[in-house]
């Protein structure tokens, strides 16, 4: 596998409290598979979808016990330099660069409005070996309350340009707030602002979105698990998608990419 682009989506993962319920979760609703746990790397656990490794889960470490939630990993060629721009941006580091056996390097930061991610250097693990289909990750927008922050800092830390969607003005609903973050032309991120609909206890988050065959079955398969529906299913030009959080409280999102409707918008480079 060819090195991921600096910038690139490349892996997630997810601390639970309960780490067979969410193998029982996310192997109903994903029907995803899992690997033996690793020991020596605080029992963390890959999950494969036709047998390629697509995400993973991993128990809180003791003192770390939260609440549950997924973590987008960006690839990096040098996470060390990477974390000295999220510095330089105004981000904080949660974890300075710490190298992983001989899987690669990894950092754990947030953005100045709060926004929790990862960097990924690949050694031996180069990240998602499946995606946009699926089972697999295919997508991801990160949730803010102060999208300007998160529009100046992300196209700091890595080589984005901004997009916005073309006739995005006159959908008619001000509340909207939505921008793409791109790598050479190809969109890899979405940007959207937070409104009065989020209560205030959620804090900003990136919302990761697994490809599934069916939307309405993953929702009541997700339901049927103890998960929850926030949003959707709701059909759309990119696909048939919902908002859900899993039966440990993770938000996480399910889409059909191949039940469509309506046209593609266009795009625009921001100036």
């Amino acid at each position: 596998m060819a090195a991921q682009a600096e910038g690139m989506p490349c892996w997630a993962d997810a601390m639970f409290t309960d780490i067979e319920e969410a193998k029982e979760f996310y192997g109903d609703v994903l029907g995803w598979t899992f690997g033996e746990s690793a020991t020596e790397f605080g029992n963390y656990t890959e999950a494969y979808s036709d047998g390629k490794a697509v995400a993973a889960v991993v128990p809180p470490m003791p003192g770390q016990e939260g609440k549950s939630a997924w973590c987008l990993y960006f690839a990096s060629p040098d996470a060390a330099a990477t974390a000295d721009r999220i510095r330089a941006a105004g981000g904080e580091l949660l974890m300075e660069p710490m190298t992983v056996g001989d899987f690669g390097t990894m950092v754990l930061a947030r953005d100045p409005a709060g926004v929790t991610f990862g960097v990924w250097q690949a050694g031996t693990h180069e990240g998602f070996q499946k995606r946009g289909e699926p089972g697999a990750y295919c997508w991801a927008e990160v949730f803010t309350r102060e999208p300007g922050k998160a529009d100046a800092f992300f196209p700091a830390v890595f080589p984005y340009g901004l997009q916005h969607m073309e006739g995005e003005a006159d959908a008619g609903d001000e509340q909207i707030d939505f921008k793409l973050f791109s790598l050479g032309g190809e969109t890899v991120l979405g940007r959207m602002a937070m409104g009065e609909e989020f209560p205030p206890e959620i804090p900003p988050y990136i919302q990761i979105f697994f490809a599934v065959g069916d939307c309405d079955a993953a929702v009541a398969k997700a339901r049927d698990r103890g998960g929850a529906l926030h949003f959707g299913p709701m059909d759309s030009p990119f696909g048939r998608f919902a908002a859900l959080t899993d039966s440990q409280g993770a938000s996480f999102a399910v889409i059909d990419l191949n039940t469509t409707k309506g046209a593609m918008p266009g795009l625009t480079d921001e100036k």
